[in-house]
């Protein structure tokens, strides 16, 4: 079985999906004379999507948006150690947990979706 799991922290995976959403860097350019390191021109306001119930179910809007099916087999890898059997009928077992899963849970589906990782 292939390994799904997103090994990256929570700010590493906030900062992909922000990338993902659209948000850019704003000090990454040709007059940043600095040279700050990547992360430190990263405004502070990025969502935390790997924390923030609110955030995570927004990019869970967007990931079911591109790829409902693909969203929800990512989200169920995410909730649980194996994979799902394509061939099997979701019951109300798995679906109720699917519905409690963390913000983190939604944020490794959404970005797996949204990054065509599946």
């Amino acid at each position: 079985m292939i390994d799904m799991s997103v090994n990256m922290t929570d700010q590493q995976l906030n900062r992909a999906l922000a990338e993902l959403m659209g948000w850019r860097n704003f000090k990454e350019d040709e007059h940043n004379v600095w040279g700050a390191p990547p992360d430190d021109g990263w405004s502070n306001s990025l969502p935390r999507y790997c924390t923030d119930p609110a955030a995570s179910l927004e990019v869970q809007a967007k990931a079911i948006e591109l790829d409902r099916v693909a969203y929800v087999n990512n989200l169920y890898e995410a909730c649980y150690e194996f994979k799902r059997d394509k061939d099997s009928a979701w019951d109300e077992i798995n679906i109720a947990f699917l519905l409690n899963a963390s913000p983190r849970q939604r944020t490794e589906a959404a970005y797996l979706t949204l990054s065509n990782r599946d």
